[in-house]
């Protein structure tokens, strides 16, 4: 799985989209590489919030409103064997307060609602299979309705793909194509293909054993940089790498010279590279790894999807930082 950074720049009155900007602007600083589109891309993105309750909020109630959830579902054609689902966590209720330590507090405003400083809910991720993508929008959309509204649909039609280096960039206009259409602006992605620790941690099979990503042989060292073989991985490895590549993309994106809204080092992001580790170090020792695949807290279904599917979870970390980026009306 790449390192990636994901940059959105939104339309506005003089300029419904960047693309020409940014194109111009790749061409500028990067005069030496001969900026040619070597292929194409897309991705269409749902969202979904959850409806309010029924009941009107009482007048005299200062128990703050619940934070709005969320349901983005995302495919990519350029991880084409799974789709991407991005839920909120429910909410845990706050314990009920102590009614002696109620009455020595200092009065707080009446009839007011107390100041929230609580975290938004944290974001569940996973993947299905291209069939089931759709099945399972259609059953939020139409048998969840009463609890989850289609609010958004947006889609990147006929993105353009570009080698920069050790930069592969992706870019195109977002299209919002659900409620109503209009462009909402320009998307890039920006993907490192340099030499990366986190390529070259073996993926899990169904059997339990470990290979490349393809899901035949070995890890390529060559395509990769690094030999695993000689070499100690541990988690705060994978952390400093991610850092120094956030560092090496933001340099990138600096020399554009373009403001955009970023989404790089996320919430959640490498999770998965640190499971896959995780399962690769116990697989090493002798341990069996093919129960051990929980992501996110939902079941990994390497087992039944390894043939159609080798690594279930590629893609995960520009999937969140596509749908960070891309969920609009918060």
């Amino acid at each position: 799985m790449p390192i990636t950074g994901v940059y959105f720049i939104p339309s506005n009155p003089n300029a419904s989209t960047a693309l020409q900007l940014v194109t111009e602007r790749l061409r500028a600083a990067f005069p030496n590489e001969e900026l040619t589109p070597i292929g194409r891309w897309g991705l269409e993105q749902k969202l979904l919030r959850d409806t309010p309750g029924l009941l009107p909020a009482s007048s005299n109630s200062n128990k703050k409103p619940p934070n709005p959830r969320y349901m983005q579902f995302l495919s990519l054609t350029h991880y084409p064997t799974h789709g991407f689902i991005y839920t909120s966590e429910a909410e845990k209720s706050a314990p009920a307060p102590d009614q002696n330590q109620n009455a020595a507090a200092a009065p707080g405003p009446i009839n007011g609602i107390a100041p929230d400083h609580s975290p938004s809910p944290s974001m569940v991720m996973t993947t299905v299979p291209p069939a089931s993508y759709g099945t399972l929008f259609q059953h939020f959309t139409y048998a969840c309705q009463p609890f989850w509204a289609h609010r958004l649909t947006l889609a990147v039609p006929n993105g353009i793909v570009y080698e920069v280096g050790d930069f592969r960039v992706r870019l195109g206009d977002v299209r919002q194509t659900f409620p109503t259409a209009r462009v909402r602006g320009t998307v890039i992605e920006v993907e490192w293909r340099g030499p990366s620790v986190v390529e070259a941690i073996p993926v899990g099979r169904g059997d339990g054993s470990f290979g490349a990503a393809g899901g035949d042989g070995d890890v390529d060292v060559e395509a990769t940089g690094i030999d695993l073989a000689r070499s100690a991985i541990e988690e705060s490895d994978i952390d400093a790498e991610y850092a120094a590549t956030a560092s090496l993309i933001r340099e990138f994106w600096g020399r554009l010279g373009v403001e955009a809204r970023e989404a790089i080092l996320i919430p959640n992001v490498g999770m998965e590279v640190k499971d896959r580790l995780r399962r690769w170090k116990k697989a090493e020792s002798g341990v069996d790894t093919r129960v051990d695949t929980n992501v996110d807290g939902v079941g990994s279904v390497v087992g039944e999807r390894a043939e159609e599917d080798p690594d279930p979870w590629s893609g995960a970390d520009v999937a969140r930082q596509f749908m960070e980026v891309l969920r609009f009306n918060r």
